[in-house]
């Protein structure tokens, strides 16, 4: 928005009408310090404040909204208004102080109003009449409206016990005076109260005639609704009396299909029987069909709830989706439990009880600007940056965190399809994203030869190793094995430009998984993220860009798209849209979520094409199942805004445990000093560690001087080799021509007898 700053409300405003939700008037707006306050149109309606320049404006051009459910409003002075929220800043004056509580009380009932709607929303659709689509009746949303006009009721009974005390409070004051010039002063303040004690008054009216209103007009509706429920119950009973009879006739087919009984002939039971029958119908399943409109280049899609299906397809959905086969299995909701099963099916509980929480962060103020003013265009990893700045985990234990949600990859292990098998591997590579929405501080810069190990294999199946192996540019090997059937490594190199309003974070290197059974071998690599409002207002980060996730066994692919958050957009913030396609090119699933949240797979039905887009290209209209649940986020522990916004995983990465190598994050004292909130010593730490990393680099380099002078000598023409990692070393990679660190083995085994003789001394 390029009207940003200060703003103020003007003279003139429109009272709402009666039974109406909506508020409007003139205010004053600041621009910026050329223009000053621009006078503007406002508009409160369903909890969003918009503006215009004019009022002919609303028919086709917003120029700003605010939501109310997430603002903070502030009073500066007599006339000022301060909204804010999500990073934008509205500052508005209004003419009068009378004019300014108008709007303050308009705002402050539809924050509370917008606050409800957003914390009970469900689908509106059902308010007006019933439909087929929603399990919610008209009773239901008449109800929610009317509990929802209580509450106004009961927040403007709130605002007038408190002007009216304000009120009593002036009277009394009026009492005792004895002098006439104070006296004028306080009979202004008292009439002031008193024009606020009516505003309000008549505020609480009109909610008290919309209740009324809504209670004496909809008991017609109410009739009707009813109505619409018996029918709606008989309509089900002569359903399950159908499908109880075709239920029946597939148990009477299956007995007597020869191939069945040739094939399974010790199988004595029904019920197993109605499971073989149930995977083959698996296909169609009881949900009601979706349209995605999508460009053929882009994976944006437009959601079309089609109509109802035939009676004969439903009845068939029904059963397929009671059995449980294998098309409805492997995009459950049991994938989200924090209880994961192993490959035999027993639940593996942990066996240590993890920490989980830390210390809360300190409250230390520090000026950002005084810092990065003379780093603008600079690497982020050459900016001596104080640990106020950092969180308390190196940026290994920030890579590890990309397991968290490893059990999408167990589940996608015992995949028969490799298709689906990439659906959960796009969902994967989807929810290492997750843990960033709130977390703005920076990791630490690992130390070159720094390691970290994560060993999960008892608890969860996976052991997981990362190293620092080069320091200029920073680069990071990571390798994790998994006894559920897969193994997972990448190399990632992090490239950061600071650009004054904005940080951008380029993730560069390639990420490999390879399951054991079926040799799929899927490369994917990273967005961009940018950390936003770096030097005012509230840090935000968004994550955008494409990823291609490719089976290199079978060239079937993924293409996710990452969609930059624009204030002018009405997509749902931080949305991720694919398309699971073929070696062919022919897509099969559609995929759909947000990076922060979740996100859903669609199984495409059919496909045609459509008509031209807006750049004239043409459409494909894909027919699809209702979507499943890939990946749901796990909610955030309790007071995790005290601990710097990390996850349950993330709150034991640092947690001290015995037998790992000397290089261990965990061993680092600057970060351990700072997790226990103790900074100016971290700093000073993080200081000593950073020299003696120069130091020994500078050693490295007087050896390899004179290494090579020597080498000269002799004339061997050998080049002089350089730090070499301890745990990784460079390769070829077969699939994408690129040299990378891979994993050479051994730190397991030294773990196991606990040799750790030759770790470098870099703490």
């Amino acid at each position: 928005m390029s009207e940003q700053g200060k703003g103020s409300a003007s003279a003139s405003t429109a009272a709402p009408a009666p039974g109406s939700d909506t508020y409007k008037g003139w205010l004053f707006k600041w621009t910026n310090y050329l223009k000053g306050y621009q006078r503007r149109w406002f508009v409160l309606s369903n909890g969003l404040l918009s503006y215009y320049r004019t009022q002919a404006e609303m028919a086709h051009t917003c120029r700003g909204t605010i939501n109310l459910a997430t603002a903070h409003i502030d009073t500066e002075d007599a006339c000022n208004i301060v909204l804010s929220s999500g990073g934008r800043t509205y500052h508005l004056k209004a003419s009068t102080e009378v004019e300014r509580q108008r709007w303050v009380t308009a705002l402050e009932l539809a924050k509370a109003k917008a606050i409800r709607m957003m914390n009970d929303q469900s689908d509106d659709s059902g308010d007006e009449e019933p439909t087929t689509q929603s399990d919610r009746s008209e009773i239901q949303g008449t109800l929610r409206i009317l509990v929802s006009k209580l509450d106004d009721l009961s927040t403007c009974n709130d605002l007038i016990a408190k002007h009216g005390a304000a009120l009593q409070r002036s009277l009394s004051e009026l009492e005792g005076l004895k002098v006439p010039l104070e006296g004028g002063e306080k009979i202004k303040a008292v009439n002031e109260r008193a024009t606020l004690f009516r505003i309000t008054s008549n505020a609480m009216t009109n909610a008290c005639r919309d209740f009324l209103d809504l209670a004496e007009t909809h008991s017609r509706r109410l009739h009707r609704a009813l109505q619409y429920e018996r029918e709606q119950r008989t309509h089900l009973e002569e359903t399950i009396e159908q499908l109880a009879k075709q239920h029946n006739s597939l148990e009477r087919a299956w007995r007597e299909a020869p191939t069945h009984a040739s094939s399974t002939p010790s199988v004595p039971t029904t019920s197993q029987g109605n499971q073989r029958v149930n995977k083959e119908d698996a296909s169609d399943e009881d949900e009601d069909t979706e349209y995605f409109d999508a460009m053929e280049d882009a994976p944006t899609f437009i959601t079309v709830t089609a109509s109802e299906s035939s009676q004969h397809r439903r009845s068939q959905g029904n059963l397929s989706g009671a059995s449980g086969g294998q098309t409805s299995d492997w995009n459950q909701d049991d994938h989200m439990s924090p209880s994961y099963n192993d490959v035999s099916g027993k639940e593996l509980l942990p066996r240590r009880q993890r920490r989980t929480h830390i210390p809360d962060k300190p409250n230390y103020s520090l000026n950002l600007w005084s810092i990065m003013k003379n780093c603008i265009g600079k690497e982020l990893s050459k900016i001596p940056m104080p640990v106020n700045f950092n969180e308390p985990l190196s940026m290994l234990q920030r890579l590890t965190e990309d397991l968290e949600y490893h059990e999408l990859l167990d589940k996608a292990a015992r995949c028969e399809s490799s298709l689906e098998q990439m659906c959960l591997v796009a969902a994967f590579s989807v929810s290492s994203y997750s843990t960033t929405v709130h977390r703005t501080a920076k990791p630490f810069n690992p130390l070159l030869g720094e390691t970290y190990e994560l060993d999960r294999l008892e608890e969860f199946g996976y052991r997981s190793l990362c190293e620092q192996v080069s320091h200029h540019p920073p680069a990071a090997a990571h390798h994790v094995i998994s006894k559920r059937g897969w193994t997972l490594w990448q190399e990632i190199t992090i490239a950061s430009k600071f650009r004054g309003k904005y940080l951008s974070i380029m993730p560069l290197g390639a990420i490999h998984l390879q399951f054991h059974s079926s040799g799929n071998h899927y490369v994917w690599r990273k967005v961009t993220s940018t950390v936003h409002n770096i030097i005012v207002g509230k840090l935000w980060i968004d994550q955008s860009g494409d990823i291609e996730v490719i089976n290199n066994r079978t060239k079937e692919t993924c293409q996710l798209k990452f969609s930059p958050y624009s204030y002018f957009s009405r997509d749902v913030p931080r949305k991720v849209t694919g398309v699971v396609a073929d070696s062919g090119g022919r897509a099969h699933y559609i995929l759909s979520g947000t990076w922060d949240d979740k996100m859903e797979s669609a199984k495409i039905v059919q496909s045609s094409r459509g008509g031209s887009g807006s750049e004239g290209k043409q459409k494909t209209v894909y027919q699809t199942l209702s979507p499943k649940l890939l990946w749901k986020k796990y909610p955030l522990p309790e007071n995790a805004e005290n601990m710097y916004h990390f996850s349950a995983l993330a709150l034991t990465l640092n947690e001290p445990e015995d037998g790992v190598a000397l290089t261990d994050s965990r061993l680092r004292p600057d970060q351990r000093l700072m997790e226990e909130g103790r900074w100016d010593e971290a700093n000073s730490e993080k200081q000593r560690l950073e020299e003696k990393q120069r130091a020994a680099r500078r050693r490295r380099e007087a050896e390899a001087t004179d290494a090579l002078d020597e080498e000269c000598d002799y004339d061997s023409g050998r080049d002089y080799e350089g730090y070499q990692p301890l745990w990784f070393h460079q390769r070829r990679d077969s699939v994408t021509g690129e040299t990378n660190f891979v994993y050479k083995g051994g730190y397991w085994e030294s773990k196991e007898k606990e040799d750790w003789s030759m770790c470098p001394d870099i703490f």
